[in-house]
């Protein structure tokens, strides 16, 4: 009981601060399945990270979303910052899990507004791109 107690209080805490409990949705039989936590929505790849990275950038570029600030980050992890024609930003944050695996997280919209439908089309490009 002396552990449980710690961890109950920590899943409510974070339940409340959050809004958003975890929601995995899955995209239909043999599709891969998206994790949404706190406005990001977040997918696994199987693509190395140098091909996910383009993969993302070509995405921006054909949903004519303009990168607003150089790429930060390394071969590891990096951060894509872009935004929709109305100004709503939105951006991809990569990481390497393994050599050919890569975690691709995308956020759209801001806080409290978060734009799920937008998240999910600029994965659903990517993952068409690394196919």
């Amino acid at each position: 009981m002396g552990k449980i107690l710690p961890i109950l209080a920590l899943l409510c805490t974070s339940l409340l601060t959050t809004g958003c409990p975890l929601l995995i949705a899955g995209a239909g039989a043999g599709a891969a399945a998206y994790t949404y936590v706190e406005g990001d929505i977040a997918r696994t790849y199987q693509a190395p990270f140098d091909k996910a990275f383009a993969a993302a950038k070509e995405t921006l570029t054909e949903l004519k979303m303009s990168i607003v600030e150089e790429p930060v980050g390394d071969a590891i992890e990096s951060v894509i910052k872009a935004e929709r024609s109305d100004g709503t930003p939105v951006t991809i944050t990569l990481a390497m899990v393994a050599p050919n695996i890569t975690e691709i997280k995308v956020r759209s919209g801001v806080v409290g507004y978060w734009q799920q439908k937008v998240s999910k089309i600029v994965h659903a490009n990517i993952a068409q791109r690394l196919q």
